[in-house]
């Protein structure tokens, strides 16, 4: 794919701004439309959208592959713990431990984390497996 100045400067300039609007809708998803699978998507979005238009060295120096694989990772992590806390105290999986909105908040927070990062590693991989296959 051939990069142009163009490309170059609107995703510099957009990118940021993509990233902002996926954690209003992960901080923001318990009172408003959105939640952690949205705003993870959106995160994932502008991450996407810097490998795409800049390349795979600018996303590693940003925001390293180690660093993604391990949110994920903890995403994963916390979500079952938060579900397993809940259990192991007698209220069931997944049961609010906290008042409103406490619980909801922490599983958007980790939802998107774990949404995020997943679709930005997958696509990852796919754009590094097509470059090779050229």
């Amino acid at each position: 794919m051939k990069k142009t100045n163009i490309l170059d400067v609107v995703s510099r300039k957009l990118s940021p701004f993509i990233l902002l609007f996926g954690i209003y809708l992960v901080t923001f998803g318990h009172i408003s439309p959105g939640g952690g699978f949205q705003g993870g998507v959106a995160l994932a979005s502008g991450l996407l959208l810097i490998l795409l238009a800049q390349g795979p060295a600018v996303l590693v120096q940003y925001f390293p592959l180690g660093r993604i694989a391990k949110a994920e990772v903890a995403g994963y992590g916390l979500f079952l713990l938060a579900g397993l806390a809940g259990f192991l105290l007698g209220a069931g999986f997944l049961s609010p431990l906290f008042p409103p909105p406490g619980t909801i908040f922490i599983l958007n927070i980790v939802i998107g984390a774990k949404v995020g990062a997943g679709i930005t590693l997958i696509c990852w991989y796919l754009f590094h497996e097509m470059e090779e296959q050229e």
